[in-house]
């Protein structure tokens, strides 16, 4: 079986689940890019928790609107995507993790895949992300994840690389001159493999006003790390929506494989 990319998208608001974009419109090419996977786990910005990290295990899991004040289509979106029992069962003893079937495929994961694949026809499973965890931590726990690509299962990492909503400016088309220059360093050091830069940005004094700009708060900026993390030098590395909307969201993306 062909080794399986990891793909990370910068997904915006959830209205990229019914809005036509140059964004989505990418998005609905990205399945033609690599065989169907067997299933997939997400690691999406929205699920955030402060003692570990869990994963879901249920055949059915929920699909859950984690957002409020949007139009009633966007409620009516359904993204019914199975579970898969036996490849949670794999995470789980390799990670020794608990399971957390409490809170369901969010946003991060649905409003994206339902335009990659909008058939819902591959097992969906997320996987918390640990608050407490360092970004070194992050990226060391990560990295046991990588076996999954061999075993045809689409690691895809939702959040965005600027996420600032405090910031928000709908005047503004595109980002801020500081958003520009930390997505670009990040593309930067992941061109050149200089992955350690990218794990170490919270220590890094010089560049600690571009930073928390950029990730004044760290859930979006993780799901980044979990796929960099599982890539190897040998993988293409495809850079897709390079930019963003409204000063500081970028919707940069990536693929490794």
């Amino acid at each position: 079986m062909k080794k399986m990319p990891v793909v990370f998208v910068g997904h915006g608001t959830p209205l990229n689940a019914i809005e036509d974009n140059e964004f989505t419109n990418y998005w609905k090419s990205i399945s033609k890019k690599f065989n169907k996977p067997k299933a997939i786990l997400s690691i999406s910005a929205h699920w955030v928790t402060n003692n570990g990290s869990f994963i879901q295990k249920e055949k059915e899991p929920r699909q859950i609107y984690d957002f409020y004040g949007f139009p009633k289509r966007l409620y009516d979106v359904k993204y019914p995507a199975k579970g898969n029992m036996d490849i949670s069962e794999k995470i789980i003893n390799i990670l020794d993790l608990e399971i957390d079937n409490n809170w369901g495929i969010d946003h991060g994961s649905w409003s994206v895949l339902s335009r990659i694949y909008e058939d819902a026809d591959i097992p969906v499973i997320q996987l918390s992300i640990d608050f407490n965890k360092s970004f070194k931590e992050h990226f060391e726990f990560a990295k046991k994840l990588e076996f999954l690509r061999d075993e045809g299962v689409l690691i895809f990492c939702s959040g965005n690389i600027v996420h600032n909503l405090a910031l928000l400016d709908s005047s503004i088309v595109g980002i801020t001159n500081v958003a520009k220059v930390f997505d670009d360093f990040i593309e930067e050091k992941i061109i050149d493999n200089k992955l350690e830069e990218i794990i170490s940005l919270p220590e890094n004094e010089e560049f600690r006003d571009v930073f928390y700009y950029s990730v004044p708060t760290s859930e979006h900026f993780v799901p980044l790390l979990y796929a960099i993390a599982c890539k190897d030098s040998q993988d293409k590395i495809e850079v897709f929506n390079k930019g963003g909307v409204m000063g500081s969201i970028t919707m940069t993306g990536y693929i490794f494989g």
